[in-house]
C-alpha cells in the first residue's frame, strides 16, 4: 500500500513539473515573440515609418515629383497622372486586395489577363477604396491596362467615364497635408489663382529621396526578387511618371551615373519573365508592362 502511495505521488508530482515546464516554455515564447514585435516596431521607427509619416506609393511618386518651394508638379509632366493610377493598383496587389486572373494552361500575356478583386476589405485610404469599389463591381473583369485609363479618365466611351478618379493629385496633396509634410497657399498666375502645396517637412521628403538613392548605391542588391517589393515598385513607377531624376539630381556625376545605370538594369528586364519566378507579384509587373510596351 505504501509502495502504491509513492507509486502515486510520484505520477502527481512528474505531471505537475511537466505542467510548470509546458508554462516555462509557453512564458519564453510569448515572450520572444513581444520582443521581436518590438524589435519591428523600433526598426520602424528607426526607418521613420511611423502610422503619421508612412505613405503610399501615389503620395511617395506625386512627393518626387513636386517642387519643394513652389508646390507642383511641372506642368511639362504629362505622365505623373497615369503613372498614379498605376500606383494605386500595384498599391491595391501590395496590399492583397488585387490579382491577376489565373494565367491558364496556354499561358496568357499579363496584359492580356484580367484584374481580379481579392478582397474588398477597406484600406482606410479613400481612393484606394474608390478604385477597389470600381474593380470588385465591373463584370466582365478589365485588363490594367484598361483600368490605368479607365481610372484617368482616357476613354472614349461616355458609359465609362464614371470609372475616372478626379483630383487625384489634389486629393493626395491634401493627404500629405494632411500627414504633416506639405502646407496648402494660393499662388497667383496673372490670369488665374491655384491651390499649391510647398514642402513644410523637408525630413520626410529627404528621408525618401535617400531611400530611393540607397536602393541603387549602397544597398544595390542586383537582383529585382531580393529587393524590397515597395521599393523596386516606388523605383519602376516613379520613372514611369518621369519623376525619378528628381531623386537622383543632388548626386555627384559618378554616383547619378551608376544609379542611372542600375536603374536602366531594372527597366530592361523583361516583365513576362520576372513575373513567373517565385514570390514575383505579377500584378506589379503588369502594370510595368503596360507602361513600358
Amino acid at each position: 500500500m505504501a509502495t502504491l502511495t509513492q507509486r502515486t505521488s510520484g505520477l502527481v508530482q512528474r505531471r505537475t513539473e511537466a505542467i510548470r515546464s509546458a508554462a516555462a516554455d509557453k512564458e519564453r515564447e510569448s515572450g520572444g515573440e513581444e520582443d521581436e514585435a518590438r524589435r519591428g516596431e523600433e526598426e520602424d521607427d528607426d526607418k521613420g515609418d511611423s502610422k503619421e509619416t508612412r505613405l503610399t506609393l501615389m503620395e511617395e511618386v506625386l512627393l518626387l515629383g513636386l517642387k519643394d518651394r513652389e508646390g507642383y508638379t511641372s506642368f511639362w509632366n504629362d505622365c505623373i497622372s497615369s503613372g498614379l493610377r498605376g500606383c494605386m493598383l500595384v498599391e491595391l496587389a501590395l496590399r492583397g486586395r488585387l490579382q491577376l486572373e489565373a494565367c491558364g494552361v496556354r499561358r496568357k500575356s499579363l496584359l492580356s489577363r484580367k484584374v481580379i478583386c481579392k478582397s474588398d476589405a477597406p484600406t482606410g485610404d479613400v481612393l484606394l477604396d474608390e478604385a477597389l469599389k470600381h474593380i470588385k463591381e465591373t463584370q466582365p473583369p478589365e485588363t490594367v491596362q484598361s483600368w490605368i485609363e479607365l481610372l484617368s479618365g482616357e476613354t472614349w466611351n461616355p458609359l465609362k467615364l464614371h470609372y475616372q478618379l478626379r483630383n487625384v493629385r489634389e486629393r493626395l496633396a491634401k493627404n500629405l497635408v494632411e500627414k504633416g509634410v506639405l502646407t496648402t497657399e494660393k499662388q497667383n498666375f496673372l490670369l488665374f489663382d491655384m491651390t499649391t502645396h510647398p514642402l513644410t517637412n523637408s525630413t520626410i521628403k529627404q528621408r525618401l529621396v535617400k531611400k530611393v538613392q540607397e536602393s541603387v548605391l549602397e544597398k544595390w542588391v542586383n537582383d529585382p526578387h531580393r529587393m524590397d517589393k515597395r521599393i523596386l515598385a516606388l523605383i519602376l513607377l516613379a520613372h514611369s511618371s518621369d519623376v525619378l531624376e528628381n531623386a537622383f539630381a543632388p548626386l555627384q556625376d559618378d554616383q547619378y551615373d551608376l544609379g542611372m545605370k542600375r536603374v536602366h538594369t531594372l527597366l530592361e528586364l523583361e516583365p513576362e519573365k520576372e513575373s513567373a519566378k517565385p514570390n514575383a507579384n505579377e500584378l506589379m509587373w503588369a502594370v510595368v508592362a503596360a507602361f513600358t510596351k
